[in-house]
């Protein structure tokens, strides 16, 4: 089970969530996000990342270029498109993506074959639909509707995830991963510690100790 504790702001808590067993780490370059980060705090981060770390970079609707040029700069493995970027769009950036696929009904299961098979889109970020912003908002996704996207795709399960609920998430998804960002923090860009052990820490075990458990995978 992958684990990506997202919206990391600072050097600290990059390395606490590394020391707690995070599988990657993502940084938030939409401005409106109260866990923005600027560029030039990620590359500061990013080069004390130990090896096989991956380091994520969350955009927004934002340029191509900008969006490569910061990826490249900042030294980011993946762009996780979290907007309304199109197919088109993946394929233009020409980086590894995870497409976020916020869920509001069982409707919204039709993008899905937009960004399936794409050479570019190494999977989906399920999380949950809000009108009001882009992700980030500690509400919970519908798991069974994220069940069927993880049969289809390799699926990151992000939405309303926390300490105390992230086994039985995985148990009725049984998602590639898991992405935390709300459920570990003492407030917005900053993680609290033992929030971020407990959350790993659970979802690993899940992991391990769920009875014929296969995750969604390329």
């Amino acid at each position: 089970m992958k684990v990506k504790i997202c919206g990391v702001t600072n050097v600290d808590d990059a390395l606490a969530a590394v020391e707690a067993g995070a599988d990657a780490l993502g940084f938030n370059f939409y401005r409106e996000s109260p866990r923005f980060v600027k560029s030039d705090v990620v590359k500061k981060i990013v080069a004390k990342l130990p090896p096989f770390v991956l380091p994520v970079g969350v955009f927004v609707n934002e340029d191509v270029k900008i969006v490569r040029d910061w990826m490249d700069d900042c030294g980011l493995a993946i762009a996780q498109l979290h907007g309304d970027e199109a197919a088109a769009y993946c394929d233009l950036l020409g980086r590894p993506v995870m497409k976020a696929l916020r869920l509001k009904d069982r409707g919204s299961l039709l993008a899905l074959a937009e960004y399936k098979g794409r050479a570019r889109v190494r999977g989906v970020v399920v999380d949950a639909f809000s009108v009001a912003t882009y992700g980030g908002t500690g509400t919970v996704v519908d798991w069974s509707l994220a069940a069927e996207v993880a049969r289809a795709v390799p699926v990151l399960l992000a939405g309303g995830l926390t300490p105390e609920n992230v086994a039985e998430a995985i148990r009725a998804v049984r998602p590639y991963g898991v992405d935390v960002s709300t459920g570990v923090e003492s407030s917005p860009g900053k993680k609290d510690r033992a929030k971020v052990r407990a959350f790993i820490m659970a979802a690993k075990l899940e992991s391990q100790e769920g009875e014929g458990y296969t995750p969604s995978c390329v």
